[in-house]
Parts: C-alpha cells; structure tokens; sequence
C-alpha cells in the first residue's frame, strides 16, 4: 500500500513510527520542509493551504490510502480546496483525525458516536463541516477519528511538570478523555484495515478531571504536585479556557467492538507508567 499524509504532525508522525512498514511508500506534507530533520523515511512535500506541487498531486493521486490531520480553517479544509479534483477521482481509503471536541458540553455525561455534534465555538463548527466535506468526497468510504486530548512521548504531564509549566486547574465536575499516541496509531491502522467508512471515537476507558492527571505524575516523579487554582480566578489565554466549556464522558465501545482495538493504555495512569518507565520526565 501507498500511504499519504496530509499533514505530518506530531500523531501522523507516530503512526508511521509505529506502522511504517506495512506501506511500500510514504509521502506526506509539512509547511516548510527545510525546517524538519525528523522525517527520516517519508518523501515530503512543501503544502501551507495555497496552490500544490504538480509532484504533490501526482502522489496523492496514486495513494491507496490518505491520513488527514491538517485542521480545517475559515475558509474550509485546506486540503480538500487544493486537492479535491484528484481526491474525486479513484477509489482510495481516506482516514480523517477529528475531535471529540465536536460534542461540545454534557455536563459530564456520557456521549458516544450516535450523539448529535453541537457548534459551540467557530472551530468546531468548521470540523463538523470538514468532517461533512471528507464524507462526500470520499463517497462515504472514509474513516473519521474523533480523537481525545493526545498525549505521549514529549507530550505529556510529566514533561510539562519538570519544566514547570504544569498547572492544577480545578472547575468542579469538568472530566476530560485523553488518548495516548501508541492508541492513535492503532486505531489508525484498523480503520485502515476496515472495509468501509464510519466514526469512531478513539478515547481512554476513564475520563477524568484535569488536575488527577498532574497529581498523579507528582506522585511518580516524587514531586510536590503545584497547587490548585480555580478555574474562575485562573490566568488563561481565551482559547485555553474555552477547552473548559465542554465537559463530558466519551464512550470508545465502538472502536473495540468494530474495530477491534484494544488500548495499550486504557487509562492515564498506564500511559504516564509506561512513559515514565520509557524515561520521560527525567
């Protein structure tokens, strides 16, 4: 199989990490790729959302399966405006990696893919809308990823809590899923290996209050935790506190029943295990 990534972030990346071997060529895009040496194996190519390489189109015509993971913006998907003549035609197998962030708030209730997605900020809207745009364009036959807050190697409590930049925000009765990167890859290799389309929702078994996770990687590193704050009274920048205004238990029965995966880290307390066994930390 010949694999293209539309957006080589940092979940794409430890995709190909993970199960670069079972593609006989990998090509993605990045915005500049004269500032990226971490990219060892893949042919990249430059694409920042205006007119694409006549070798970019090339490739991405002749792919047997895309991964998304460039976000929509105001004026739509990116990628579907520079791509989608050649995605229109052929048949390929499409992954798109979403949020779960498009249930918007439940108060903490449990939420699973039947539930209706809910605008609650532009951003949001604008993925319910590129989800949308990927369905049609890929006649249905696409895989949406509706992914939790993703962490994992240099992406995780433990990194942030040595640099001291971990914070224990507290609003009562606000829970959010996480996903360890390890779990993405595969999950993304399943909905690869799945005969047609769907949305699943690739989260941990356990939601959880924000401030557990800090404390918890305290506990490991044998720190002092930093102090609670409370979410009315806490310095944040507008966009870090309208991650606050959704708060609900999201449900992955689909993902294991479907596409039978089964989670390396099913909660956090796995996750932040296996990385601190890793070295991470430090």
């Amino acid at each position: 199989m010949r694999l293209f990534i539309l957006g080589l972030g940092y979940s794409a990346r430890h995709f190909v990490r993970n199960f670069g071997g079972s593609f006989s060529h990998i090509a993605g895009t990045v915005r500049d790729p004269g500032q990226r040496n971490d990219l060892a194996g893949i042919e990249v190519h430059a694409f920042s959302g205006g007119q694409p390489a006549r070798e970019t189109v090339e490739r991405i015509g002749a792919a047997d399966v895309l991964l998304i993971s460039i976000p929509p913006g105001s004026a739509g998907d990116p990628a579907l405006a520079a791509f989608g003549d050649v995605l229109a035609t052929g048949r390929r197998k499409v992954v798109y990696l979403s949020t779960i962030g498009v249930y918007g708030d439940h108060a903490g209730r449990w939420v699973d893919e039947t539930t209706p997605p809910q605008a609650m900020f532009e951003r949001t809207r604008q993925r319910i809308a590129a989800e949308q745009a990927w369905a049609d364009t890929a006649r249905g036959d696409v895989a949406i990823l509706r992914l939790a807050g993703i962490y994992g190697p240099g992406r995780n409590a433990l990194v942030t809590l040595r640099a001291g930049t971990a914070r224990r925000i507290v609003k009562p009765g606000q829970v959010f899923n996480r996903i360890h990167a390890d779990d993405i890859a595969s999950a993304i290799m399943a909905a690869v290996n799945h005969h047609g389309g769907g949305i699943w929702n690739v989260c941990d078994d356990e939601p959880t209050p924000p401030q557990d996770v800090i404390a918890y990687a305290a506990e490991l590193m044998g720190v002092a935790p930093p102090a609670e704050e409370p979410f009315e009274s806490a310095e944040l920048s507008a966009m870090a506190r309208s991650f606050y205004a959704s708060s609900a238990r999201v449900s992955n029965a689909k993902l294991k029943r479907e596409l039978g995966v089964t989670l390396a880290h099913p909660t956090y307390r796995h996750g932040l295990d296996a990385l601190w066994r890793a070295g991470e930390g430090r």
